[in-house]
């Protein structure tokens, strides 16, 4: 009676166990390889497209196995890396599949995100919930929903059509799928980029969706082997969705075009030209005597010294145009002194406080009007 007991034990362990290794291959796919997200510099890209919209094929077909996983796994890992390494760069995203189990949805096709602004975090919690494949094919819905999606969202738009291209239509009519991905590239032009990625190798596949890629004007076909490691999947991100754009390489907020300053330390704070500045409450008009709510600023400015001890600076001082030019001169000068002195006064060896006078030669502002003359009477800080 013991051993038919512990018999019965072990084979409901076994069966538990067999049926949480099935869950467990089905929900993470096994053998592919790993994957660290490369994380693009957002002060180096700026978005190529306006707008981009993943499709992820659900049907039954994706079922089968394909390097020794259901090919819907692969499709969603694909999905899921891609998610993970496209930056947040103000898009409007939409995540839609099509088919379905029917106990994720009974809709031929659903937009499970969007189309909202790109947000990685919750696109990938519904990508989550595309949780089972199931039922037919019905692609041409979901190219033809797509297309509607779009109306309230112009711009520059890329599509990632993600399937195995297997029986496109409930017939299977491929000539009405492909009809309809050339009814929305009509109505969209040059707008829109149709990228399909081929889970599997099913000729029928690669001939359906090579002729999709071709429709969408943009790339030729890509296998889902070819996008699996970290390095491809960024280069595909790179290309689709990305360009370089101009840099703030200080990243101080202004770009390097704009930037007469380059080279600001982080948290010093900088005018429009991104030069490390003193705001206009330091010096009341001809004076060279230090206001103390600048004292909080200055304060800053000795904190950035203290954490950067090999930083010299040249504290630089400016005028309006109010006065002679040899007068202002002088008061430049005596500016940019008092600055000095606060900074030694607070520890700051005076070899590392460069003083130069610039006088009115270089306003930021309009002379014209009394709240661009104070935004010229000025302190400014140049590293070296």
């Amino acid at each position: 009676m013991n051993t038919k007991r512990l018999m019965q034990t072990l084979l409901t362990i076994t069966t538990c166990l067999f049926m949480f290794g099935c869950v467990t291959v089905n929900q993470h796919p096994a053998g592919l390889p790993e994957f660290s997200a490369h994380q693009f510099d957002a002060s180096m890209y700026q978005s190529k497209v306006d707008n981009f919209v993943i499709i992820l094929d659900a049907s039954s077909s994706m079922n089968e196995y394909y390097m020794d996983n259901p090919k819907f796994m692969i499709g969603k890992a694909i999905a899921g890396r891609m998610n993970a390494t496209i930056p947040e760069l103000g898009q409007i995203a939409g995540l839609r599949s099509f088919g379905h189990d029917e106990s994720v949805s009974k809709n031929e096709t659903e937009l499970f995100y969007g189309m909202a602004e790109y947000n990685t975090a919750a696109l990938g919690e519904q990508l989550d919930a595309i949780s089972k494949a199931g039922g037919y094919t019905p692609i041409t819905s979901a190219i033809e929903a797509m297309g509607k999606d779009l109306e309230s969202h112009p711009g520059k738009t890329a599509v990632i059509i993600i399937s195995d291209g297997v029986d496109p239509a409930i017939t299977p009519d491929v000539a009405t799928a492909l009809a309809t991905a050339t009814a929305v590239k009509q109505q969209y032009g040059d707008n829109i980029c149709i990228y399909p990625i081929q889970v599997g190798n099913s000729e029928e596949g690669t001939a359906f969706l090579s002729e999709l890629a071709s429709i969408g004007g943009c790339a030729s076909l890509i296998n889902a082997d070819e996008l699996l490691d970290a390095d491809a999947m960024a280069a595909f991100v790179e290309e689709v969705f990305l360009e370089k754009g101009p840099m703030d390489s200080d990243g101080d907020g202004v770009l390097d075009p704009d930037d007469q300053c380059p080279g600001t330390p982080i948290g010093a704070k900088v005018n429009a030209v991104g030069c490390w500045v003193l705001d206009n409450v330091l010096f009341d008009f001809d004076k060279d005597i230090i206001k103390p709510e600048a004292f909080a600023q200055l304060d800053d400015v000795y904190e950035i010294l203290e954490k950067n001890p090999a930083m010299s600076i040249e504290l630089q001082g400016h005028t309006d145009n109010i006065g002679s030019r040899k007068y202002n001169m002088g008061l430049s000068q005596r500016r940019a002194n008092s600055v000095a002195q606060y900074l030694v006064n607070k520890g700051i060896a005076r070899n590392r406080l460069a003083t130069t006078g610039f006088g009115f030669d270089k306003p930021v502002a309009l002379n014209s009007t009394a709240f661009g003359r104070s935004l010229n009477r000025r302190v400014e800080i140049h590293p070296y």
